[in-house]
């Protein structure tokens, strides 16, 4: 059993690390493969969501990769609402909150097939000398920073 809780948290951690949501995968390994209620594998993922971010962010920041402008309109009404979505889901079974976050997936997912093959959203750019290029994105309607945001490169 121990192995297939590291390999959750591998496979999470990975993922988290890209900035992809590891709980996105963390819950359903942790309900369907290893029979945790879903309450259960929600309150594993916040848990395990603490450090996993924290490196996460570290090496984002190192790498120049973070833009903190307009992150606090983020974080304010994020924070609020997390506190109001935990007392809430006390209210519902775990057959409820499973197929919630089973639909909210699928949504997801559906959004995500539909901005890459539909909209043409996503993806890299390569400059003219074959590099990739990441687009850069306006947050909260501020202009994007004037400095190219490269990958880390690795020396």
């Amino acid at each position: 059993m121990f192995f297939w809780y590291l390999l959750c948290g591998l496979l999470a951690g990975v993922l988290g690390g890209m900035g992809m949501g590891g709980g996105t995968v963390l819950i359903p390994l942790l309900t369907i493969f290893l029979d945790v209620g879903q309450r259960t594998a929600q309150g594993i993922n916040i848990l395990t969501f603490l450090p996993m971010a924290g490196a996460a962010l570290f090496m984002h920041f190192k790498n120049k990769l973070v833009d903190t402008r307009g992150v606090l309109w983020l974080i304010l009404p994020a924070c609020l609402l997390s506190a109001a979505g935990a007392l809430l889901s006390g209210l519902f079974d775990n057959g409820l909150l499973h197929r919630i976050f089973g639909g909210f997936l699928i949504l997801l997912s559906a959004f995500q097939i539909l901005s890459v093959f539909v909209f043409g959203a996503g993806g890299e750019k390569e400059d003219e000398g074959g590099r990739k290029k990441f687009p850069e994105r306006e947050i909260c309607n501020l202009p994007a920073k004037k400095k190219k945001i490269r990958p880390f490169q690795g020396k």
